[in-house]
């Protein structure tokens, strides 16, 4: 039984009658419901249908699939979550609707549920709750995050409840509704993973597991046994996300709404690995993106032509359920295309990204077509060090490991840290992004044509963007620039910081003790003092070791409930660029929704 339910049902009961309905809907047509799945860092290619390498994989998805429409061309718009997830609820570019990074801002233009609410509609949510919409808490009428079963976040059978619940709230208020489950494999920590089973997930195992020897690993990353055995770990966690679509489907069919419901299925970025995720390369947008709309659809259809984004999502949904779009939205809908017919213009997708979960500003701008990928890096200067959440996976940490004796993954590492300014690939011949094309002669007409797509978008969308990628061969004028960006990021997050205290001062739920002394290449060991009361229950803190400039050296989390303490141990690695090390922890789930937050000051590094 799920803990957490804000049911607005009084509301939601109460205003049924009197729903505003759209003139359009108006002529009998009984208003469609719409049931939007995301998956959480899944690569398009580990779904079957979409080339996946291990067979079977995803046997509920792929039947989804075979009852609706494919897109072979079909990315987000970023590849980091919160981002992400946002431009699908705005419908705006994340630099227009300024939602960049992991932080919350107060909108004054209506994002999706707000116009399906106001058209009569019932809006539910499970998970990423915090992630998907601008601002936090939102006024969804259905709510469904924490549980109490720990763990139970990735359980399959939640989905089934959720949907089973959402269902049966429209069916009493007489309202259609929108229905946003988000599960969150296979986001780290993998099942398996000793995380994983710390905080309760590995009690809710996949319908199957694989065996390491017979995992792909991606053309992306070295095939070593221990980057194998993460990959491994990220499959059977590919398997549960399809397990939790499998139950989300059927509770649907149980609850007699699949023929008048249309099913939406995407992931919000690709692989939690490098070269994928918060990255604008092939892998880190391309998503799997299939539509069942029974009665309108094709089952079976597979669309290889038209090249769909998520800032088309919002205005299709609304063309889906016969509302007109509010202004601002800059995509468009595809509605079209799912009744078989064609659309001009759907020839290439733009791509951005612009800071990770900490702050660190490295803007990208990428437009991809059919067979090309272009991408903008204006922070790239041959010194500046790229900062991501993938520097945290075993992969990486390896690559990290061997560059030293290995030239060949030294070359890949120099390449993800340090970046060009301009890459240019071949998408057909190179998914995996292993040549950049951009010096070659022979690819100067499609880099230019790609360069001018970018540089109109950029001009349409009044992207901050558009200066230093008119003046990219100006070094100085590009520094000036980064310096810019990195500022105001840094004023942002002082600000916040300084706000959560002082909303959060008198929680005392915990207190932190660094370490006396760090030690490069040795284990160090932070105290936190916990007292949480009765109603707070069992909690999760997340404890991080990072450097001053946000670059985040290892994090974990824990679970306390009550007064105690609890050690928690980090490796510092023999990095000599490391001189002083941070302590960050937070209270709760999330980080936007956290309890309390605490940070130390610098320790020096010897």
């Amino acid at each position: 039984m799920e803990r957490r339910r804000f049911l607005r049902s009084v509301g939601v009961l109460a205003g049924a009658a009197v729903a505003p309905w759209l003139a359009r809907a108006q002529a009998g047509k009984r208003r469609l419901n719409v049931l939007f799945i995301t998956a959480d860092d899944m690569n398009c290619d580990s779904v079957g249908v979409f080339g996946a390498r291990v067979p079977g994989i995803t046997p509920h998805t792929d039947a989804l699939a075979g009852q609706g429409v494919r897109f072979v061309h079909a990315h987000v718009q970023v590849a980091n979550c919160v981002p992400s997830r946002n431009v699908m609820q705005t419908g705006r570019y994340p630099h227009s609707s300024g939602v960049e990074g992991f932080y919350k801002l107060q909108t004054t233009f209506p994002i999706l549920p707000d116009v399906l609410k106001k058209h009569g509609y019932v809006v539910g949510i499970k998970n990423k709750v915090a992630h998907s919409t601008p601002y936090h808490p939102y006024p969804w009428d259905l709510v469904v995050e924490r549980s109490a079963e720990k763990g139970a976040a990735r359980s399959p059978r939640s989905f089934h409840a959720f949907v089973k619940q959402g269902v049966e709230l429209s069916t009493k208020a007489g309202k259609p509704f929108y229905l946003v489950a988000n599960v969150t494999d296979p986001h780290k920590p993998f099942y398996g993973e000793p995380k994983s089973e710390q905080m309760g997930f590995d009690s809710f195992p996949p319908s199957k597991t694989y065996p390491v020897d017979k995992i792909p690993v991606p053309g992306f990353l070295p095939d070593l046994p221990e980057v194998r055995l993460e990959v491994k770990r990220y499959y059977d966690s590919v398997r549960r996300a399809d397990d939790c679509v499998g139950e989300a489907l059927r509770a649907l069919k149980e609850s007699g709404q699949a023929p008048n419901t249309v099913v939406m299925f995407l992931s919000d970025h690709g692989m939690p690995f490098p070269f994928a995720k918060t990255n604008v390369w092939h892998h880190s947008t391309r998503t799997p993106w299939i539509v069942r709309w029974p009665g309108t659809v094709r089952p079976g259809t597979v669309d290889s032509r038209h090249m769909i984004s998520s800032i088309d999502f919002m205005p299709t949904v609304l063309d889906i359920a016969g509302i007109d779009p509010p202004d601002g939205l800059q995509g468009r809908s595809f509605a079209p295309l799912l009744k078989g017919q064609t659309q001009a213009g759907r020839d290439y997708v733009i791509k951005e990204y612009n800071e990770n979960a900490g702050g660190a500003r490295h803007p990208m701008r990428s437009v991809e077509t059919r067979n090309f990928c272009y991408i903008f890096n204006p922070w790239s200067n041959g010194t500046r060090v790229f900062r991501t959440a993938t520097q945290g996976t075993t992969t990486y940490k390896l690559m990290k490991q061997l560059a030293a004796t290995d030239a060949k993954i030294a070359a890949r590492l120099k390449h993800f840290d340090h970046r060009t300014l301009e890459e240019f690939y071949d998408t057909q011949r190179d998914p995996n992004a292993l040549r950049n094309l951009i010096g070659d002669p022979r690819h100067a007409k499609e880099i230019a044509r790609h360069r001018a797509i970018l540089e109109a978008w950029m001009v349409k969308t009044a992207d901050p963007c558009l200066e230093v990628f008119r003046k990219r061969h100006d070094v100085a004028f590009r520094e000036a620039y980064m310096k810019a960006q990195q500022d105001a990021s840094d004023e942002r997050r002082k600000k916040g910081r300084s706000q959560k205290r002082g909303g959060r001062k008198q929680a005392g739920l915990i207190r932190l003790v660094p370490p006396q002394a760090v030690a490069r290449g040795k284990t160090v060991t932070v105290t936190i003092h916990h007292k949480l009361a009765a109603q707070h229950g069992e909690q999760q803190l997340h404890v991080t070791a990072k450097c001053p400039d946000n670059r985040r050296i290892e994090r974990k989390v824990v679970t306390v409930k009550g007064a105690g303490s609890v050690d928690v141990p980090f490796e510092i690695p023999d990095d000599k660029t490391i001189t002083e090390v941070l302590f960050a922890a937070f209270v709760g789930k999330d980080f936007p929704s956290c309890l309390q937050h605490v940070v130390t000051k610098p320790v020096p590094v010897r």
